[in-house]
Order: structure tokens, then sequence, then C-alpha cells
């Protein structure tokens, strides 16, 4: 056996579902290593967290759309001699607005961030993963399930963190661990703004709290399921979604970005 000990691996945890997915793992015991950019934040949580556990997380600062962010990752957790037991990969950011308009490279960014490092960090810690019995719950969206013109590059990085991940659940279980895709409608967070949305991200039906978000998210990947869709409304959309012609739903998500975008400019 391993002589380091097991933590939970959360990246994105500054802001958002990221914050709340700290907050739950930590009310359920689990000893935790926060990632993300803004370091000020993330003590400020650790801080919070500690107030109320035997153990301060660990505070890992690092630009995760830079490449080479498992080997980072992996020597300060070694520091501590700790290894992942769960990963939850959250980091990621969206953009609206048409393809071709918007900046190539922030767009690239976007998917260095949303795919290649999410992948990069389900695969790098499978052995420590398995040893301890533990699991990845990849946060994607229900835009996963959609076409996305308006939103392209978004809408596809999400549909492979769905799909990559639903791969994953089944490849992985054989070896004991837990593979989950936590796929949240709308959330009323920092993403918004970040991605160039104003006013409302979509109907209130659709629309949930992160910390309940984050709570789906984790009683999902406990129960071993393969994804998680908090909420009814959004439940009912992934479903309807299977029986409405592709062509139908490129024009409704395409009107509703061009409403969006009309909206703004008024």
């Amino acid at each position: 056996m391993s002589e380091k000990r097991p933590v939970t691996l959360i990246t994105g945890a500054s802001a958002g579902i990221g914050v709340e997915l700290a907050r739950v793992f930590a009310r359920n015991g689990h000893k935790l290593a926060l990632v993300a950019r803004r370091e000020d934040r993330l003590r400020a949580l650790a801080d919070e967290i500690a107030a109320t556990s035997d153990r301060r997380p660990i505070v890992i600062v690092d630009d995760l759309a830079q490449a080479g962010a498992s080997a980072r990752i992996r020597a300060a957790l070694e520091e501590h001699g700790a290894e992942p037991q769960y990963v939850v990969n959250n980091a990621g950011f969206g953009l609206v607005g048409p393809a071709a308009t918007r900046d190539r490279a922030e767009q690239l960014e976007m998917i260095d961030l949303n795919v290649r490092t999410l992948t990069e960090l389900s695969l790098a810690f499978v052995e420590s993963i398995a040893r301890h019995r533990g699991g990845i719950l990849n946060v994607g969206s229900v835009a996963g399930f959609l076409p996305g013109p308006g939103s392209a590059v978004y809408y596809a990085t999400k549909a492979f963190v769905l799909s990559f991940s639903e791969a994953l659940h089944s490849e992985l279980a054989p070896r004991g661990i837990k593979v989950s895709v936590l796929c949240p409608g709308p959330v009323p967070t920092e993403f918004a703004e970040r991605a160039g949305v104003k006013g409302e991200l979509a109907p209130g039906l659709l629309t949930q709290s992160a910390r309940s978000v984050a709570e789906a998210g984790y009683r999902g990947l406990m129960r071993g399921q393969r994804s998680i869709v908090p909420g009814l409304a959004n439940k009912l959309v992934t479903l309807a979604i299977r029986v409405i012609p592709r062509r139908r739903l490129l024009r409704a998500v395409d009107r509703r970005q061009s409403q969006r975008r009309a909206a703004q400019q008024a």
C-alpha cells in the first residue's frame, strides 16, 4: 500500500461550482487539494474549510491552461506526501459568439483547458485512484447534449467531456474506479461574465444554484452514476433532445443565441 495520504483534487476551486464542490467534499470528510490561478481566493477557501476540519486543504496555485499541469500538480502533492483518491475536473470556461468572429487564440485556450487539461488529469492519477478505490468527477454541461451555433467551440468541448467521461466510466469500472460526468444547466456564477453573457442565462426553471449542483454531483459520484443532470427541467431537456430532429435543435439554439446577442447590443 502507498504511504501517501489520499486527497480529493479539485480544479477551478476559486469560484462558483468549484467552491461548492470543495465545501461538499469537505463536509463529507475528504481531505482536499485545491487548484486554481487565484491564490487569494484559494487561501480564503482553505481558511474557511480549516476552521471546521481537522486538516487544512493543500493549496496549489496553477494556470491549468498551460501544458504539463499533471506533472506540476503531482510534484506539489508529493511535497505534502499526498496523492489523489478523487479527481474533480471543474476548471473550464465558455465563450459566446460566432466561432469565426471570436478571438481564435482565446477559443484554442478554451479547448486546452476544457478538453486537454481535463483529459490529462483524468488519466494521470489512475493508479492512485485505483489504490484508494476512488473516482473521477468531470464537470460537463447540458450544452454537451446539444449542437451549439453561437457558441460552437464551447458546446463542442462539453460534448467531448460527456463522451469521454461516459467511456471512462466503462473502461475504469473493472479497476474499482467510479467515473461520473456532471452536466448542469445554467448556474449563476462568474462563468457568464467570462463567457460574455449579459442578463439571464436561461429561463428560471432551468437554473440551478452552484450549491445544489455540487451536492448532486457528489451524491451521483458516490453512487457510481455515469451521468448526473441536476434539476427535473434539465433532465427533461436532455430527454427531449433525443427525439427532436437535429436540424430543429440547430435552429432553436441559433435563434436563442441570436436573441441574446441582439439584447446585449440594444
